[in-house]
């Protein structure tokens, strides 16, 4: 949760909340565009910001230590993940974490797709209708394809793009959709 989320939540201006946390307007303002860096700032700053918000300092400060991994590594975790949960448990797990809805904030667009991929084939899987939340991100795509190391490095060995192609082909639709070629989400070891 990022403050704009807050305040969006809250419907709170910028200048509301500088005046209420007596933080001054420009490094709210600042801190809300992106310009200043919320863990760069004074505990004093952010445990006023967080109070005129009624939220925790941890929630504040949660979305600056969130370490982005190799996509690769993201793919395998999520994969796991499921085959620990179960398919259901995974739905609920990913519905209540809202994780697609903060990546996509976030600008991790991969992730955020890629998530929504999965809730989606395994809705399809388990004849479960989908949730509407996210029909804003079901129309959007990556701009280029993301092919598994795998293919890339098949391809880069042939010198063509033959296993690339044929990886498209066969996608899973609901992955494919997001422009991510995905063949195998469940059978991890």
């Amino acid at each position: 949760m990022t403050i704009s989320d807050v305040l969006k939540e809250k419907n709170m201006s910028i200048y509301r909340l500088a005046k209420e946390s007596r933080v001054p307007y420009t490094t709210v303002n600042d801190i809300c565009n992106g310009k200043a860096r919320m863990e760069k700032c004074s505990a004093g700053t952010i445990y006023r910001i967080a109070h005129a918000l009624d939220v925790s300092m941890e929630e504040l400060l949660a979305p600056c230590f969130l370490e982005r991994s190799s996509f690769e590594n993201f793919k395998s975790t999520v994969c796991h993940r499921v085959k620990e949960l179960g398919d259901l448990d995974f739905i609920i797990d990913t519905l209540e974490s809202q994780k697609i809805r903060i990546y996509y904030d976030m600008k991790w667009y991969p992730e955020s797709f890629y998530l929504l991929a999965m809730l989606d084939y395994i809705s399809r899987e388990n004849d479960v209708p989908l949730c509407d939340e996210y029909d804003d991100l079901r129309s959007c795509k990556l701009a280029e394809p993301i092919y598994p190391a795998g293919i890339l490095a098949i391809s880069a060995a042939a010198k063509n793009d033959d296993a690339m192609r044929q990886a498209a082909s066969i996608a899973i639709p609901e992955f494919k959709r997001f422009n991510i070629i995905e063949n195998e989400v469940k059978d991890v070891i």
